[in-house]
């Protein structure tokens, strides 16, 4: 049912790795995938097409970068951190972010696309 949502454009604080994977597979436009692990981290693997925006960066690159009414979709380390990111933003004015349950390992374990720099 959540995937029909976000086809119709409905947008949740959460999402989980398949739904985000079939809205890749579809081939929808204007999102961002957004990843606030360290940079580590994020060179070691992480899902393809992400940008990284370290939490303590978060909000200075993603107000220069990233226009506010964008589908942004977060994930970190943890729920926690993804939740915790995913708050700053929305409290510096972008309306459209959802966390991504389970992050980068459910990402992975639902066979979504990965790369490493």
């Amino acid at each position: 049912m959540r995937m029909t949502n976000l086809l119709l454009g409905n947008f949740t604080p959460q999402t989980d790795a398949h739904d985000l994977k079939s809205r890749l597979q579809w081939g929808q436009p204007a999102f961002t995938i957004v990843d606030v692990r360290t940079r580590q981290s994020y060179n070691q693997g992480h899902i393809s097409g992400a940008i990284p925006l370290p939490v303590d960066e978060l909000v200075k690159r993603a107000t220069t970068t990233l226009a506010k009414e964008r589908d942004i979709y977060i994930y970190g380390d943890s729920d926690e951190q993804s939740a915790s990111a995913a708050k700053t933003l929305r409290d510096a004015g972008f309306s459209r972010v959802s966390e991504l349950t389970g992050g980068f390992s459910a990402w992975k374990a639902a066979g979504g696309s990965t790369e490493e720099v």
